[in-house]
């Protein structure tokens, strides 16, 4: 796996839209955070624009991911925000330079995407917070980001889950948004999770499709090539009005019962405040244990 240059002081972030709009305010504190830290910051011509749903159509969209990946300055690539997009462009950008000049790219949620084309060109990514969340993320989370672009070395721990199948496992760092992994299961972009530590989030599903998406998991044979299953934040779960039965741990336990991979609930990642970023690519070592689990890079 390639990894991109660490940032240095005076290096250029370059903010783009690639799926749903963002509001100015969340931009304007994304990048007076930005320089703060001793990096540039600038946005894409069309960051800031809605048409529809999106910041922008395809096109414009497109254009401005693609002024990213050629820009000769920019050290890195942060997407503003998720929602629903990526898909509708990742096929019509040209990913020449970002092979030839590998560039930190940001994000989660829908970033999803891009971090799965990231990985088929086998160059690391960073699933981390993104500008519409900066404001309510907490210290961990801003300065995990931080660290990852400068190179600093750093250990995300979480609490410990009566849920949790203890254990420790080596790895590279594989996974973001369950939905969009599930979405791209059997396509040309699908990750390879042959000796991974698999990490999982989510945002407003029904318990039902969370059921639905990991039987696909356990079908594909995920669960029987990955060396630790850690699942992030599972925000704002909804029931059907005749409850599914299960609770999203029971789900998953379920489709991993015949695995003995370590396991971790309740992991600081995804939609939530303390969204701590996550080296995609990196080789990490994971230990679950009664007091929490620890996941640190070597």
């Amino acid at each position: 796996m390639k990894r991109p240059n660490n940032l240095k002081k005076g290096d250029l972030v370059y903010i783009v839209s690639p799926a749903k709009k963002i509001d100015h305010v969340s931009i304007d504190f994304a990048k007076k955070l930005i320089d703060s830290w001793g990096f540039r910051s600038e946005c894409a011509e069309h960051a800031l624009g809605e048409y529809n749903y999106f910041s922008d159509n395809d096109i414009n969209r497109t254009v401005d991911f693609q002024s990213a990946i050629d820009h000769q300055e920019a050290k890195a690539i942060l997407c503003a925000r998720g929602g629903y997009g990526c898909i509708r462009i990742v096929d019509q950008l040209n990913w020449s330079n970002f092979q030839r000049s590998p560039k930190w790219l940001i994000g989660f949620s829908d970033i999803t995407v891009m971090h799965h084309r990231a990985q088929r060109l086998s160059i690391m990514s960073l699933h981390a917070t993104m500008p519409l969340n900066f404001q309510v993320n907490s210290k961990q989370a801003l300065e995990s980001l931080r660290a990852s672009l400068m190179g600093e070395s750093f250990t995300i721990g979480s609490r410990p889950n009566s849920l949790n199948r203890m254990g420790a496992a080596q790895g590279r760092i594989l996974g973001g948004n369950l939905s969009i992994i599930y979405s791209l299961l059997g396509t040309p972009d699908a990750y390879n999770f042959k000796g991974a530590i698999l990490f999982l989030e989510d945002l407003s599903e029904q318990l039902y499709h969370m059921d639905r998406m990991f039987f696909a998991l356990q079908k594909a044979g995920v669960f029987n090539e990955i060396t630790a299953l850690v699942v992030g934040g599972m925000t704002d779960l909804k029931d059907t009005s005749t409850s599914f039965g299960m609770t999203c741990e029971e789900i998953v336990l379920e489709k991993v019962k015949d695995s003995n991979i370590p396991i971790c609930f309740n992991f600081p990642v995804g939609h939530i405040e303390d969204n701590r970023a996550m080296i995609i690519g990196a080789n990490a070592l994971i230990e679950v244990g009664p007091q929490g689990a620890n996941l640190c890079y070597i």
